[in-house]
């Protein structure tokens, strides 16, 4: 199949976790982000950015949460440039609602995509709620998304809302911290599991996602992987997809290199 894309590549990265564990840290992770970017801008076809950019992220009507000006700077001067840069909200900042469409210019995306690349098929999201189990998540998703929520939360003021929700989010990740860093066996992967039921009625060549917090790259059948995209908490991972190779790539030091040992 003919690609309608020129020669330039598809970058995709996700889980910044932007806001912990401290602003010092983050600001960090933030300046190495934006030089990663500056690394790829000039042969990128689109970037996707595919959930938990921030750790918490919450709009109220005239207010957005303070800090990350770096990034967002970033990201509207190469959507300036005619660059796509697609957005994914994930289960920390889920409440992206319209500030960063209409002021960056980024494409924002709450379920997951189909895109076609170089004549191969891609399933693109962040990944929470999908697969089996994990039933008190998907019920906590289902309450936030609810628009009463979210009006109840938006009458709170931004000093005591903003400060809750980042505790809380905070107190969320310390809890499941061990959890995310392990990996038993594909098995025990949910999305592992969601990406088996979806082959078999989907001709996907590449399923993509965030959230699990580990570089995986776990073969589904033939033909068939799954990608998980890793973090910049630790890892700096990310997928490169040029018009023969789809890659788990790794930013360190100022340098792209292929990621030598993905797990799975």
């Amino acid at each position: 199949m003919k690609s309608n894309l020129s020669t330039k590549n598809i970058y995709l990265a996700s889980d910044f976790h932007l806001g912990i564990p401290d602003e010092k840290t983050s600001l960090l992770r933030e300046k190495e982000i934006i030089s990663w970017l500056n690394e790829i801008e000039n042969d990128a076809e689109e970037i996707y950015l595919v959930g938990d950019i921030f750790d918490f992220w919450f709009e109220y009507k005239r207010v957005v949460p303070r800090g990350f000006v770096r990034l967002q700077g970033k990201i509207a001067s190469i959507t300036d440039k005619g660059i796509p840069v697609h957005v994914f909200t994930g289960n920390h900042d889920m409440w992206i609602f319209d500030y960063l469409p209409k002021e960056l210019g980024v494409k924002l995306h709450r379920n997951p995509i189909e895109k076609t690349f170089f004549g191969k098929k891609y399933l693109i999201g962040h990944g929470d709620g999908l697969g089996p189990g994990d039933k008190s998540y998907k019920f906590l998703k289902i309450i936030f998304q609810n628009s009463i929520c979210k009006w109840l939360f938006a009458r709170l003021h931004p000093n005591f809302g903003l400060w809750l929700a980042q505790k809380s989010s905070k107190s969320s990740r310390s809890i499941n911290a061990n959890e995310d860093a392990l990996f038993k066996s594909k098995d025990h992967e949910l999305l592992y599991h969601f990406c088996k039921v979806h082959a078999k009625s989907n001709n996907c060549d590449y399923y993509i996602f965030g959230h699990r917090h580990l570089p995986l790259k776990i073969n589904i059948k033939d033909g068939v992987e799954y990608l998980n995209l890793g973090e910049w908490l630790s890892y700096n991972t990310f997928v490169k997809i040029t018009p023969e190779n789809t890659t788990l790539m790794q930013y360190k030091n100022g340098s792209m290199k292929v990621y030598e040992n993905p797990l799975g």
